[in-house]
């Protein structure tokens, strides 16, 4: 009787717990006050990131938006944001909070070196997109480091020797040719942006594996694989089906089968003794002798000499050349439009070392031309293609005598700012600065960072740099060409997330002595 008292005493008890939270004001007020708590811990914990030895603090904003940080800046006007922020301190170190996340954002060029100089889970690893595994695949180069990663890069001394190197110059010659002639049959102005894009995917598959794909119908499905990759890197990261990023990744399913049936495909044609064609015969060569070297001294041969693994890194090598390239080639042809002097005198170049324009460019006649490789590696110092490569602290790294980032920020190295020091007059565009007699190019060579350092060195960089070259060689001697501007200036770069021009609206038509 008493135990059944007790029961009824305590059931309103009981209803009014249930029905109604312990804390005061509803879930709704509870969740505002842990909201706030945190958003306090937030900024308190952003205080003492940023701050230095002797009582001092890294540059930045006086706080940071709570949670989101920078982003809604940064996607509204991307080139303004990172310009403000370049101001915080130049050179130097500035700070911000991207989505909850402390940033340290290095505009000294030997600090974003020595940055480079580590890749390694117990310094700094490279940060990569969110939907980076689910487009590029977890055994993507981006993602190696250590043994394996130095292992793999030793591989590909193969692919970029002197002898490589002029295969894929006759190669690239001629595909440039026949997209010229197909944009001078366009009429009226056109955004040149995407032209390039369409002649960069012909040139890597040609030069990476062209021999190798089958039909017409496989190279039309691999450029549309190609472009659902890049879409999906600009797309929200959720990977379900439908999507932009599972379409992405579908296409690098795709491509990934088409390299693994061409390295296999290779492999053969080496074993029989046939001479390179692409670049994936001068890295068959490698492999299959790194398969008879573990043989022979009875142990299992590099992971990378693989079918699969071939195809993996041909692939990267695919897309890490496709955006780069592009946004270089986009800017050759914008700022050759805006600079005629300069347009001109590669012209004069071009009809001194090659007589006959008809005549296939030749490795040898390629590195003769002085004045259009100055020209070129201005560009790509005047607008680099990457403008940063950010990384993440695995442990607290020392950046400066004063100053240490914390574990888990987000160290972003800025490259354009790095090949903005030293140079004379360094926002002017000037391709004789690399001349013989002012050798810029060697007297500030650590500033130049478009191709990075260390173990994030580009080793395929000879490569694109023939490329961007071939390619000014043939348009400025077949094509005259106009662009209009939107607007008064570049300075509204696009992200994508290489930079592009605001706008590349180009008006073309064959050459008069074409």
């Amino acid at each position: 009787m008493n135990a059944t008292c007790s029961n009824v005493d305590q059931a309103p008890f009981l209803n009014q717990l249930l029905q109604k939270p312990s804390v005061p004001g509803g879930w709704w007020t509870g969740t505002a006050i842990l909201l706030v708590l945190y958003c306090i811990y937030e900024q308190i914990s952003f205080a003492a990131s940023r701050h230095r030895a002797g009582f001092k603090s890294v540059r930045g904003p006086q706080y940071a938006v709570p949670l989101v940080g920078c982003i809604i800046a940064m996607v509204k006007n991307p080139y303004q944001f990172w310009e403000d922020q370049r101001k915080y301190s130049f050179p130097g170190l500035s700070w911000n909070s991207l989505c909850g996340k402390f940033m340290i954002f290095t505009t000294d060029a030997q600090i974003s070196r020595r940055v480079f100089t580590y890749n390694d889970p117990e310094t700094l690893l490279m940060a990569v997109h969110p939907s980076g595994k689910n487009i590029l695949g977890e055994g993507n180069l981006a993602f190696m480091h250590g043994p394996p990663h130095k292992a793999i890069r030793k591989s590909f001394l193969s692919l970029f020797t002197r002898k490589a190197l002029a295969t894929y110059v006759g190669l690239q010659d001629g595909i440039i040719r026949e997209h010229l002639k197909q944009w001078q049959q366009v009429e009226g102005e056109r955004e040149i942006r995407l032209f390039v894009r369409d002649l960069n995917v012909a040139t890597s598959r040609s030069v990476f594996a062209g021999p190798y794909f089958e039909s017409k119908e496989e190279i039309e499905k691999f450029g549309k694989a190609f472009l659902h990759m890049t879409e999906g890197f600009l797309a929200l990261p959720i990977c379900i089906p439908g999507t932009a990023v599972w379409k992405g990744k579908q296409g690098r399913l795709y491509i990934l089968d088409l390299l693994e049936k061409a390295a296999a495909r290779s492999k053969a044609s080496m074993k029989e003794g046939n001479s390179p064609r692409c670049l994936m015969d001068f890295w068959a060569q490698r492999c299959l002798e790194e398969i008879k070297e573990a043989e022979e001294q009875k142990v299992a041969a590099a992971g990378h000499t693989t079918d699969r693994a071939m195809a993996d890194t041909v692939m990267d090598f695919l897309f890490a050349s496709q955006d780069a390239t592009t946004s270089a080639v986009v800017w050759v042809t914008v700022l050759m439009a805006d600079y005629p002097d300069v347009l001109q005198k590669v012209r004069e170049e071009q009809r001194s070392l090659r007589p006959d324009l008809n005549a296939p460019i030749t490795g040898e006649v390629l590195n003769e031309m002085v004045y259009t490789r100055q020209v070129v590696k201005e560009v790509l110092r005047f607008r680099p293609p990457a403008p940063m490569v950010p990384q993440i602290a695995q442990k607290p790294f020392r950046l400066t005598e004063d100053y240490v980032a914390p574990k888990g920020a987000l160290i972003m190295p800025s490259i354009v700012a790095a090949n903005m020091q030293g140079f004379s007059n360094p926002s002017v565009f000037d391709p004789d600065r690399f001349s013989p007699d002012r050798k810029e190019d060697i007297k500030y060579q650590k500033n130049f960072l478009t191709f990075g350092h260390g173990p994030h060195y580009c080793v395929g960089k000879d490569y694109a740099v023939n490329q961007i070259i071939c390619f000014l060689a043939n348009i400025s001697t077949s094509c005259e060409w106009t662009r209009r501007k939107t607007k008064s200036d570049d300075s509204n770069w696009l992200y994508l997330p290489t930079i592009y021009p605001a706008d590349s609206l180009i008006t073309l038509k064959v050459a008069a002595q074409s």
